[in-house]
């Protein structure tokens, strides 16, 4: 099986899922130091998945912590990556942005 293919904004802030805009990874981070983020998110939220199997909710905070931390390292989340004053619509509908007209373009169910 095949992982789902989503779309790049045509300026590489963002993918589209369903619609929506995700902003993806600072592109400029050294690749050892993206490695090591992606694996720091990985343990997040693999420690999300074992605190929500045990109900522990000190756990559960402490998990979500560690993803939210792995995801501003990433450049997902927290001040933006990019230096132009351009501004975060991470999580905004594309049809709704400045890609609207991009977004209309793509294949259907892209």
């Amino acid at each position: 099986m095949t992982a789902p293919v989503y779309p790049d904004t045509p300026d590489g802030r963002y993918f589209v899922v369903r619609g929506r805009l995700w902003r993806r990874s600072n592109p400029a981070l050294p690749e050892a130091e993206r490695q090591q983020r992606v694996s720091d998110l990985m343990r997040g939220r693999n420690a999300v998945r074992l605190a929500r199997r045990s109900g522990d909710a000190a756990a559960m905070a402490e998990a979500r912590r560690q993803v939210d931390d792995a995801k501003i390292a990433l450049g997902e989340r927290g001040p933006v990556w990019w230096t132009d004053a351009s501004p975060d619509l991470n999580r905004h509908m594309a049809r709704t942005t400045i890609y609207a007209d991009w977004f209309a373009g793509l294949e259907p169910g892209a």
